[in-house]
């Protein structure tokens, strides 16, 4: 019973954390962090790319953005065409398909907590299928004899494919928690460093 209420406690959180990460929508930035009107036609007139270049670093310039790029242009303001959410998101970090969302500063937080669900629910579901791994390869001779005795057939109980699902399963949880190991520490790495992936 132990099991299955961590096992439902994790798998509830993981949706919850998945859920908000889907639908909270990215955050614009502010009316002051916007092109006016003047410097956008200016911008969109000229057709040279390396004036076009020059006219925005000039207005990142006067923009009262911290974190810029080595010519003056802000980095955690961008523009980003993938989907129509996803016009110009404040902070943005990455458009994640696996969400389907741009992930930045209204829901990273929720991010960060799906990967850590995420990766502690297949690491629980590792633990837990491990000893029954160990179990199907390492069975004792007292313990077939006890199955003789009881008339239980021992080749029902260790078939092909129940061995097949547990090895399955336990391949399957290890492989994703490798994966989001990765990935989950490499976004801390990110946050401890105020950085983004862009």
């Amino acid at each position: 019973v132990a099991y299955l209420v961590v096992f439902h406690i994790l798998f509830v959180l993981i949706v919850w954390t998945y859920w908000k990460s889907v639908f909270t929508l990215p955050i614009q930035p502010g009316k002051k962090f916007h092109m006016s009107y003047a410097d956008q036609e200016r911008y969109e007139n000229e057709e040279r790319p390396e004036v076009q270049r020059q006219i925005l670093a000039e207005i990142a310039r006067k923009l009262p953005v911290y974190t810029r790029t080595g010519n003056g242009v802000p980095i955690q303001n961008l523009h980003f065409s993938f989907l129509s959410l996803c016009r110009c998101v404040l902070k943005m970090d990455h458009h994640c398909p696996w969400v389907n969302n741009c992930i930045g500063f209204s829901n990273y937080k929720f991010f960060l907590l799906f990967l850590a669900y995420s990766l502690l629910y297949c690491l629980y579901i590792a633990a837990t299928v491990f000893k029954y791994f160990i179990k199907y390869w390492t069975v004792s001779h007292e313990i077939r004899l006890l199955f003789h005795l009881l008339s239980v057939s021992w080749a029902l109980l260790t078939n092909g494919r129940s061995k097949f699902h547990i090895l399955f399963l336990l391949f399957v949880a290890i492989m994703f928690f490798v994966s989001l190991m990765f990935l989950f520490g490499y976004h801390c790495w990110l946050v401890s460093r105020n950085r983004s992936t862009l």
